[in-house]
């Protein structure tokens, strides 16, 4: 079967709030249809059900559920922005990936061999976890495909620790592995939201060192988009990858998480956020670190499904 032309509307958007699709017994996100075909795709929403590198509260393994069940309510045009992302691109729910729950480099390399058919169609890969271990595996498939790429990471914290109790690969040590292992660009990567507690005032060195920039939480409340925007002008028409993490937001409109930090965004602020970076150059993206058990009728996840949303709108 040849593939379609890129943008050519063929599979049908999401039109009643109500009705959920069913494929295998699981929602989809947002009602799309499941395909596992990357020639028939531009955009695929991929789960990755794995939180076993959680340092603290697990049960992210069952953030693609959720989020799924939430994004049911999801309409197709965004009024904010003026899109319809399935008019515009192929979208469709990939289904989950296939993880090991007791192994972390195991799942690590069905990850990045997992997202690899995609990325040598052309596909755009939106990945739903998860705890944010997986990040280092998608950006080794990003990297294999695209080289070095930008990170913009919206995070409470800045994933830099060299280990955790002796193990260099668990969800607060990727975006160092990232560096290390030569997949992101040298000074194009930017934090956003940072705050809470330290080890020690050591723990910047490393982000020092590697040129990392940062808009910590307590410089978005005081500064705002235009901060974000102003230290973004360096990535424009870069291959970005944009990483998620919903503790990012504070708990009180995002309590289901394993790392919650206070005195973060609310769900307006990670909203306009997001949409602030229309026009960049993103080649990926993922949500991750939605834990389900800890959640409050279900608004982490529904706040995990609408910014899917919005990321698709970006590109």
């Amino acid at each position: 079967m040849s593939k379609p032309r890129r943008g050519q509307k063929v599979f049908p958007a999401p039109t009643d709030a109500l009705v959920t699709p069913r494929f295998a017994g699981i929602s989809t996100f947002m009602r799309l249809p499941h395909i596992t075909d990357p020639n028939e795709l531009d955009v695929a929403l991929v789960g990755v059900p794995f939180d076993s590198a959680t340092s603290y509260r697990p049960g992210a393994r069952f953030g693609p559920r959720h989020i799924r069940d939430q994004s049911a309510i999801i309409r197709p045009y965004n009024p904010a922005l003026g899109v319809n992302p399935f008019t515009r691109h192929r979208i469709a729910d990939f289904g989950d990936l296939s993880v090991n729950p007791l192994s972390i480099e195991d799942t690590f390399t069905r990850i990045t061999e997992g997202l690899a058919p995609l990325l040598a169609a052309g596909v755009i890969p939106i990945c739903v976890g998860g705890d944010h271990s997986i990040l280092l595996p998608i950006l080794r498939a990003i990297h294999a495909r695209h080289g070095p790429v930008a990170l913009v990471q919206l995070d409470a914290h800045s994933d830099t620790w060299d280990q955790y109790w002796g193990v260099k690969y668990c969800h607060g040590t990727p975006v160092r592995r990232a560096i290390e292992e030569g997949l992101l660009a040298d000074g194009l990567v930017l934090q956003v939201g940072l705050r809470g507690q330290l080890y020690a005032e050591a723990d910047f060195d490393f982000s020092r060192e590697h040129k990392i920039a940062w808009v910590t939480g307590e410089e978005f409340h005081a500064k705002g988009i235009p901060e974000v925007q102003r230290k973004l002008r360096r990535f424009r028409n870069h291959p970005t990858y944009l990483t998620l993490d919903i503790d990012v937001v504070d708990p009180a409109f995002a309590p289901g998480t394993g790392t919650p930090q206070v005195a973060g965004l609310s769900s307006a602020q990670i909203v306009d956020l997001v949409r602030s970076l229309k026009g960049l150059h993103f080649v990926g993206a993922d949500v991750v670190e939605v834990a389900p058990a800890y959640d409050s009728a279900g608004i982490t996840s529904l706040l995990a499904a609408n910014l899917l949303y919005e990321l698709l709108c970006l590109l």
